[in-house]
């Protein structure tokens, strides 16, 4: 497989978590937004027309926002690094790239988005 041939883009999954430093943030918790790009090989599902062939998209969403609603955690970075685990452990998922935008983050000066960006391969995960 060669990583990073072909795609698949999530943008814009929407959840309410409580992740963050401050009390406030766990107490009242916010929206998260996620987008996930996963990077695999899509051939043989194009080919056999077969979903047991690629990544399954909707259950990986499903997957991703769980996690937001779920345990908190205090930094993004942290978070991130979770949704990244969760596109990994599909067997159809080479690489994955997760920005996890914090539009209502406690900034005391106007702003339009706060968001963290990783990008982790199947090797790293696997360590």
């Amino acid at each position: 497989m060669h990583v990073g041939s072909d795609r698949i883009t999530l943008t814009g999954l929407r959840a309410r978590g409580r992740h963050g430093v401050y009390p406030r943030e766990r107490a009242e918790g916010q929206t998260f937004v996620v987008d996930a790009v996963l990077e695999l090989d899509t051939r043989a599902a194009a080919a056999g027309d077969d979903l047991a062939c690629t990544a399954d998209y909707g259950s990986i969403a499903e997957k991703l926002v769980a996690v937001v609603e779920g345990e908190p955690v205090n930094l993004v970075e942290t978070l991130a690094a979770r949704l990244a685990g969760i596109c990994l452990a599909d067997p159809a998922v080479a690489a994955v790239q997760i920005t996890v935008h914090k539009p209502d983050a406690p900034i005391t000066v106007p702003f339009d988005d706060v968001s963290v960006t990783i990008r982790r391969e199947r090797t790293e995960a696997l360590r």
